[in-house]
């Protein structure tokens, strides 16, 4: 088995004036990234009118109370219909799972959803997630070397919060960054 990348297991955060919409105050956990790809999933965007209780009656699962409430992420962009389960590393299913970072997985599976809501026998942490960002050979690289993006340790509490709409702000302070001093105007020395 090859080295993981030193992306892997971190966080991407968007810089401000980036190009793209889509990914504008974005805050996204790189799960998977070699010479060839990238995959990450964004973690700061509650898909609209959406909860764990909605995803759960829909696959006719067991939908067990907390489960009420409880935000659905918008991955990103690609393949929005795929759900991924993102959790902490204690509870894994064989080789469905995909342990990467510092104490993370990612499982896909009916299962995994289950899971979620089992105070017991499932992850002491987790989120699911519709769709996720993927990046093609060296895009991510140019990116990075383009100033698009900040890279930070993962923090397990910014992960799995639910105050969406400040984790940005709070990624940068992860940084030491204020997010008022930063400027959209990128550039290179």
């Amino acid at each position: 088995m090859s080295e993981a990348s030193p992306l892997t297991g971190r966080l991407l955060v968007a810089m401000p004036g980036i190009d793209d919409p889509r990914f504008e105050h974005a805050v996204i956990l790189i799960c998977a990234h070699g010479p060839d790809h990238a995959m990450g999933l964004r973690l700061d965007r509650p898909a609209p009118g959406v909860d764990l209780k909605t995803v759960l009656d829909k696959l006719d699962a067991p939908a067990p109370d907390q489960s009420i409430g409880r935000a659905v992420l918008m991955g990103g962009p690609v393949e929005r219909e795929r759900g991924f389960v993102l959790h902490t590393d204690d509870w894994m299913i064989g080789e469905d799972s995909l342990p990467f970072g510092d104490g993370l997985a990612m499982t896909g599976t009916r299962e995994a959803l289950t899971a979620m809501t089992d105070d017991v026998g499932g992850p002491r942490r987790s989120a699911l997630l519709l769709g996720y960002a993927g990046w093609g050979e060296g895009q991510l690289e140019e990116e990075l070397a383009d100033n698009v993006w900040l890279t930070a340790e993962a923090d397990l509490d910014l992960i799995f919060d639910s105050e969406h709409t400040s984790k940005w702000t709070r990624a940068l302070a992860l940084l030491g960054v204020d997010a008022a001093m930063l400027s959209s105007q990128g550039g290179r020395a």
